[in-house]
């Protein structure tokens, strides 16, 4: 296709010189006489074939000339090539308002050579300037905008970061409490979607779902109205995701939101696709009351263990207490101390000895 296109131009480029110069040669050799070779279209034609022969020779330079200098404009960063061609028409521009005014000297010389050599000149110049001082221009343009900036960032700080509620977080209630305190900042966004999970669980024929989601709702109009805090409702949806677990994946990357949850899988899919998530259940986790092996409790043991002779007891948080050999203690009050506490991905676990038997011992 190039081949093509530059054979025409040599096409046209030999018609158009044949116009000027035929008749003009034809004159310098003496055969002005032929009237029919210097008919201006019978010019054209010879001019045309001329070149379109010369084609054959100067179409391969040529064309590997264009393509080196395409993939030269390719590899050069668009700042280089914008500010060079700025420069370029500038540098053009001056060169040509001065040979504009040189026209006025009656000197063939200076008429002639002059605005061509201002124009290699300026045009030269003019390409280098603006390729050089590519980076001052750049200064120089967005120094207006710089404050402009400034502020809508400052703005979106002074929002904050969304964060998005999940199903379960919002059914479990205790954002509700989180939001009321006030550690949890920003804009709260509940997407539509998830709204429509609700709706659709809250109008379940299961009576324990039901409650669940009537429960939701609740939560949300208690954190909308109740609450001094920013609560938006997300109207878009993802047509091409069908879990909502993803939908909430998806609209967290595009807005670099953070995800709220107590959905143990979900914080894994968040954290497996680096999108930031609050997990309530860690919020929990870390602020129940830090137990040290050696220490003393008072509490009261509910139930028998898993294992021979365990008893069973929950701290005011909810953390389980096994107690060994806790049995002969169900329905009653003792003191124990601490002997190890495990950390698990549900909570955390203590065990503990009834004091009696240390004493004993």
């Amino acid at each position: 296709m190039l081949r093509r296109i530059i054979q025409a131009c040599f096409l046209i480029i030999g018609g158009t010189l044949g116009i000027f110069l035929i008749p003009d040669l034809l004159s310098l050799v003496g055969m002005e006489d032929f009237h029919l070779i210097s008919n201006p279209y019978v010019s054209a034609v010879l001019g045309a074939l001329i070149f379109y022969l010369i084609s054959f020779w100067a179409v391969d330079p040529v064309t590997n000339f264009v393509k080196w200098a395409e993939e030269s404009l390719i590899k050069a960063p668009i700042t280089d090539v914008l500010f060079g061609s700025i420069g370029l028409f500038f540098g053009l521009l001056v060169a040509f308002l001065i040979g504009f005014a040189l026209n006025a000297v009656q000197v063939p010389i200076v008429n002639t050579v002059a605005p061509i050599l201002l124009t290699l000149l300026f045009g030269y110049l003019g390409f280098q300037v603006g390729f050089k001082k590519r980076d001052e221009l750049l200064g120089l343009f967005s120094k207006g905008k710089k404050k402009g900036s400034e502020e809508e960032e400052t703005e979106k700080e002074a929002e904050g970061t969304w964060k998005i509620l999940d199903t379960s977080v919002i059914i479990d209630g205790r954002i509700a409490d989180i939001c009321k305190t006030g550690f949890l900042e920003g804009i709260i966004v509940i997407p539509q979607f998830v709204l429509g999970e609700l709706q659709h669980i809250a109008d379940s024929s299961d009576a324990l779902k039901r409650n669940r989601g009537r429960r939701g709702l609740d939560i949300l109009n208690r954190i909308q109205k109740e609450l001094a805090i920013k609560v938006q409702v997300y109207e878009g949806d993802f047509d091409e995701i069908n879990e909502v677990d993803s939908k909430l994946v998806k609209l967290a990357k595009l807005t670099n939101g953070v995800v709220v949850t107590n959905d143990f899988n979900l914080n894994k899919v968040c954290e497996l696709q680096g999108v930031p998530v609050l997990n309530i259940n860690d919020l929990a986790n870390a602020v129940k009351p830090v137990v040290l092996p050696g220490e003393e409790l008072s509490i009261q043991v509910i139930k028998d263990g898993k294992e021979h002779n365990q008893g069973i007891a929950y701290l005011d948080d909810g953390t389980m207490i096994v107690v060994e050999e806790g049995r002969d203690y169900i329905g009653k009050r003792i003191d124990v101390l601490v002997t190890s506490v495990l950390q698990t991905s549900a909570g955390r676990m203590i065990f503990a000895k009834p004091k009696l038997l240390e004493k004993a011992l």
